[in-house]
């Protein structure tokens, strides 16, 4: 089983499904027939669904007994985000196993989920494992990209094949020691991502006389400015509250952090990483990402379009995005053209549930006196489809050794030298099996 789910997390990186965000990108199939080949030949029932050219999901499943029992899915994405080769210290799409590491785009983004899950099923089928709950593993497109040619394509055209009660995804399992003892934060929330444009015109001229010019680029740069100095409103929630007090930390730093006035100066004392996951749980976030302008170097550019990723907050919509963005480019606001993008706004799930009481008693299985710890989700996950179009309660688990710090972790997510440790992915192929028998057996 060790073997297996390295060389399938070796091969998902090899395939290079990289999504680009557009429709043909991604070459998820590649991906989808290695998944398929590999859980093959042990009775699984499997379909494939393909959204767009190469744009494969794949869905299997293990029918259950019981009609009244709940139906889990376990959900994996395959592609990946794109990557900035220069950055990392070994090849991003090599898959190499150094020093007990597993290297690659998509080792922890999400592929030893995608990976351990399929080998977990493969070996409960394989076992003879007949529960009384239905278990799907679903393997999906587009993840990185909003979902619309995965999770979201198979909810509106093929909700009976993914309908289910509960789901896992990513992410979630780091232990964490703090001083109320072991935690193992496990998603039961997201903010919402409200990806936007805004539009900057300009004048175009010949770039020798740049004298007096309309250079759409140059308000562009300010408007870049503007939103980078803004600075939204802290909002301290439940959510927030409940993960702050579940860590123990000293009442003076809990209560700075859990303060609108005292969070900005606890911020400072936190390491970096653990300060990023902090400031964004508790704020609607704004940056800018990509910057279109220009067609020729001689010619002064009349239009500019900067993509922006808004990470929106619980109750925080379209209305609020577009007030925010006006009072960011305060006089400027006028001459720009904002293009707020579809309300996919922030969801939860509860967590006084029979799934959050199993996999509270699968993770003490692996770290004795662990408990759960609800943390938000600064980013976003196909959790939200799910809870949104099937009602279903969906979260973000896993497991992983010690060896991988949080603050390791967020840095490597899109980052530069992403990679997982061959513990890790040992855990959380076991972690599957327990919670799947103790939960559906």
């Amino acid at each position: 089983m060790s073997s297996d789910v390295v060389e399938l997390v070796q091969q998902l990186i090899r395939n290079r499904c990289v999504n680009e965000g557009t429709r043909e990108s991604g070459g998820e199939v590649a991906n989808a027939d290695l998944l398929e080949s590999y859980l093959d030949g042990v009775g699984l029932d499997m379909q494939r669904f393909q959204s767009a050219p190469g744009r494969d999901n794949l869905v299997a499943r293990i029918e259950g007994s019981d009609p009244k029992a709940p139906t889990l899915c376990l959900l994996g994405h395959t592609d990946v985000v794109p990557v900035n080769e220069d950055g990392w210290e070994r090849d991003p799409f090599g898959g190499e196993l150094l020093d007990g590491f597993v290297w690659g785009r998509g080792a922890i983004d999400m592929f030893n989920l995608t990976a351990s899950m399929a080998v977990a099923m493969k070996a409960l089928a394989s076992s003879g494992f007949r529960p009384r709950g239905t278990l799907i593993y679903g393997a999906v497109a587009d993840e990185e990209a909003l979902g619309t040619y995965g999770a979201e394509h198979l909810i509106t055209h093929e909700a009976d094949a993914v309908r289910c009660d509960y789901l896992i995804t990513e992410a979630g399992g780091m232990p964490l020691q703090t001083p109320a003892g072991l935690r193992l934060p496990a998603l039961a929330g997201e903010k919402g991502p409200m990806w936007s444009r805004l539009r900057v015109t300009g004048t175009p001229g010949h770039a020798s006389m740049p004298y007096g010019a309309n250079n759409a680029l140059v308000r562009a740069a300010e408007v870049v400015r503007r939103l980078d100095q803004y600075r939204p409103a802290a909002r301290i929630d439940e959510g927030w509250k409940t993960f702050v007090s579940g860590l123990g930390l000293p009442d003076d730093l809990a209560g700075a952090l859990t303060s609108v006035d005292g969070l900005e100066g606890a911020l400072t004392m936190l390491p970096p990483g653990i300060a990023k996951l902090a400031h964004a749980c508790t704020h609607t976030t704004i940056i800018p990402t990509v910057m279109r302008a220009g067609s020729k170097t001689n010619v002064i550019p009349d239009c500019v379009d900067i993509e922006l990723d808004i990470r929106t907050l619980a109750g925080v919509g379209p209305d609020e995005i577009r007030a925010m963005l006006a009072e960011a480019l305060g006089d400027l606001d006028e001459q720009i053209e904002v293009h707020v993008g579809r309300p996919d706004l922030a969801t939860s799930s509860p967590t006084d549930t029979p799934l959050w009481e199993a996999m509270g008693r699968a993770g003490a299985h692996f770290y004795e006196s662990a408990q759960l710890l609800a943390m938000p989700m600064a980013g976003a996950t196909d959790a939200r489809h799910f809870r949104r179009g099937l009602g279903t309660v969906a979260y973000g688990f896993g497991l992983f050794s010690e060896r991988l710090t949080l603050e390791e972790l967020a840095a490597m997510g899109h980052g530069d030298n992403e990679r997982v440790d061959v513990e890790s992915l040992e855990l959380v192929t076991s972690l599957w099996d327990v919670l799947v028998r103790d939960f559906l057996g």
